[in-house]
């Protein structure tokens, strides 16, 4: 089946470690207004991978916001936390191709000045422990992490939002993780399986995750995956160029729900991401009549959130 005429699935999928803040609203939105506005299915998985940091009542909690939004699903996925088990499974296939090796490298080394970084301050993995002897692994007394090698080879996306995006595994990525030394495993592998599994199409997330897509590119392509549509979507800003966050309290959404109704916070984000020429109540199931990526704005959203906050 061509992929322009397969069924379109798309996905929204939460961390449950606290309450939605605009940003993972923002997200969620246009996610769900790019499935609504085809006719397409909306998945809803919880990526509780570090269940120390996450809980079942976030989740919960999660369900009743976007309940409260307008942003329904038509089908959950289990949670990351009870796939363990799927994941071994795609690990020994990846081990058996030869690709994965322990890695025995600590934070301090990975972050040392020594390292090579990209001008963000991002850290490549150098390849320290790729071809470490028998002997020199036997040496350690603590138990690895896992990385995958990568190719000498450039993974290439056309994304809805960011347009032409191409990087260099190698060279600008390194060997990267896919189990950390306890044994979870991390977010590169598990959303790609997850994603395979669950048959998604398309993939719509915050901008910070597009360097994470080549390296998922590169994974789903040894575990037999098709490959989404990918939209990573512009940033909400404060207006002093602060990331919003969790950290955020106030604009939670335990907050924003005892403030405001659910159409004024959707119509907020529509003006803010260009869907609406001005800032005006309305629900999700309205705009979905209207939507279309040529309109979201392509550049982080510096947004001016004071009327929340009073």
């Amino acid at each position: 089946m061509e992929k322009d005429t397969m069924p379109l699935v798309g996905r929204f999928a939460p961390t449950p470690s606290g309450r939605m803040h605009l940003g993972n609203v923002f997200a969620a939105l246009l996610a769900w207004l790019s499935v609504r506005s085809r006719g397409g299915e909306l998945v809803l998985r919880m990526e509780d991978l570090d269940t120390q940091r996450t809980s079942p009542e976030f989740a919960r909690i999660l369900r009743e916001d976007l309940t409260w939004l307008g942003l329904t699903w038509d089908r959950e996925t289990p949670a990351q936390s009870t796939r363990s088990r799927i994941y071994d499974a795609c690990f020994e296939q990846l081990a058996g191709m030869g690709l994965l090796y322990p890695c025995y490298c600590t934070r301090s080394q990975l972050h040392s000045v020594n390292a090579p970084h990209l001008s963000d301050g991002t850290y490549i993995y150098p390849g320290t422990c790729r071809d470490l002897t028998e002997a020199q692994r036997q040496s350690f007394s603590r138990k690895p992490a896992w990385r995958l090698r990568v190719p000498d080879r450039e993974y290439a996306l056309e994304d809805k939002c960011c347009g032409s995006f191409r990087q260099n595994l190698n060279r600008e990525c390194g060997d990267f993780l896919v189990r950390r030394a306890d044994g979870v495993y991390m977010y590169q592998l598990a959303v790609v399986v997850d994603d395979g599994l669950s048959g998604v199409t398309e993939v719509v997330r915050g901008r910070d995750l597009l360097e994470s897509a080549p390296r998922q590119i590169y994974l789903q392509e040894l575990l037999g995956f098709e490959k989404p549509q990918y939209a990573h979507v512009p940033m909400l800003l404060s207006s002093d160029g602060r990331r919003l966050s969790k950290r955020d309290r106030d604009l939670d959404l335990g907050q924003l729900r005892s403030r405001m109704k659910p159409e004024r916070l959707i119509g907020w984000l529509a003006h803010a991401a260009g869907l609406l020429d001005k800032e005006e109540s309305v629900s999700a199931r309205e705009l979905a009549k209207e939507f279309s990526w040529e309109r979201v704005k392509k550049e982080d959203i510096f947004a001016n959130t004071d009327c929340f906050c009073r």
